[in-house]
This record gives structure tokens, C-alpha cells and sequence, in this order.
């Protein structure tokens, strides 16, 4: 399937009366095809390991993320850097009430702050760096108040298996902080506060 036409799908969708699938604010998973995405899976028992915000530019879709830096990402490009074409949507589940216009002009001011900022390969939880659940969770925590998905510490995570090993002692030589802050895409992925609204 092309890319045109998934992005005809996914935008237009099969709603009754041709309502858009997509809303500006609704949140985006897939699974990344980056070397540090297999360790991420194993470390969260999850198949969703990057995620962004989807945002209308002159109305083509947009994905907000943290890439390195963080930008904006045509959607069709987005998609295309996942495993398979996969991915979901989910929106906030009242969202209807909560994502009014002024909402999301919060949260693109929300995430405006961040625009360039370097990927955090460490996972800090600072605003120096930052990685794509960090980002994701930032803007609605600031802009809607709202905190989706639970935070964790690395101690939460399985950190037994070699690969996961191996991407520790390489980005935390001195040892891994046990105690650091973290929210990961599958704690956002598995939120209540979420509704899937798309996917493929």
C-alpha cells in the first residue's frame, strides 16, 4: 500500500459522514526500527517503543516527537519509519470536552518549548534533553494539567536481558540511576485517560 493512500485512509478514515480520523492533539504509536528499540521492548514487555503528537499544518497531519532533534514529522513519513506501517492512535477518551480549541493552542505552546532540543539517550528526567514519552507527557501534564500513563524508575522495568544489559553499560557506564524518573511508551500506551481512534 502506498503511502498516499494510507494517509488517505488514516486521515479520512470510515467514519459515518466523513468526519477525519485524525484531530490535532491525538497521540501516535509505533514500533521504532532505531537500535535501541529492541532493549526497549524487552525492558517493557511492550510493542510500542516511540510515539509523537499529531498536529494539522495547512491541513496535512504533522507528528511532533523527539527524535534528535524534536521537530515536526510528516505523517506519511512518520508512518514509514515504523516497523511494517504499524501503528495506533489514541486520543484523550473526553475528548470532546477537554481538547477545545484553546486547549490545543496550549498544547502546541506546550511543546513549542522543546523544538530542538537534542534526544535524551539517557532518559533523564530534565528539560535539557528529552526522549518521546517524556515530550508527549510534558505537554499534556503542562498545557491540560492531565498525566497519562504512570511514572515509573528504571528499577521498575525487566532489566535482565542481554540486550538490555548491553544498552545500559553502554549509556551508563558509572551504573544505572535505579531511583530516575522515567515514563515509557507502554505505561502511556496502556493509560485509561486513552481511547484507540485508528490504526493499521
Amino acid at each position: 500500500m502506498n503511502r498516499l493512500l494510507v494517509l488517505l485512509l488514516v486521515v479520512v478514515g470510515c467514519a459515518a459522514g466523513g468526519e477525519p480520523t485524525l484531530r490535532d492533539g491525538d497521540i501516535i504509536f509505533h514500533q521504532s526500527q532505531s537500535s535501541q528499540s529492541k532493549a526497549l521492548r524487552l525492558a517493557m514487555n511492550s510493542r510500542y517503543t516511540h510515539m509523537g503528537v499529531v498536529f494539522f499544518e495547512d491541513g496535512s497531519p504533522f507528528v511532533y516527537e523527539a527524535v534528535g532533534p524534536v521537530k515536526r514529522t510528516p505523517l506519511g513519513e512518520w508512518i514509514d519509519r515504523g516497523t511494517e506501517g504499524h501503528f495506533v492512535v489514541k486520543r484523550l477518551a473526553d475528548a470532546d470536552r477537554r481538547l477545545t480549541t484553546e486547549a490545543i493552542a496550549s498544547l502546541r505552546e506546550a511543546g513549542e518549548r522543546y523544538t530542538g532540543l537534542p534526544y535524551d539517550l539517557r532518559f533523564e528526567w530534565s528539560d535539557d534533553r528529552i526522549y518521546c514519552s517524556e515530550l508527549v507527557w510534558k505537554m499534556y501534564k503542562t498545557a491540560l494539567g492531565v498525566e497519562i500513563g504512570e511514572l515509573q524508575t528504571f528499577g521498575d522495568f525487566d532489566l535482565s536481558s542481554p540486550e538490555v544489559a548491553d544498552k545500559i553499560k553502554e549509556r551508563y557506564p558509572e551504573g544505572l540511576p535505579l531511583n530516575e524518573t522515567v515514563i515509557s511508551p507502554a505505561s502511556m500506551f496502556e493509560s485509561d485517560e486513552l481511547v484507540v481512534v485508528s490504526q493499521r
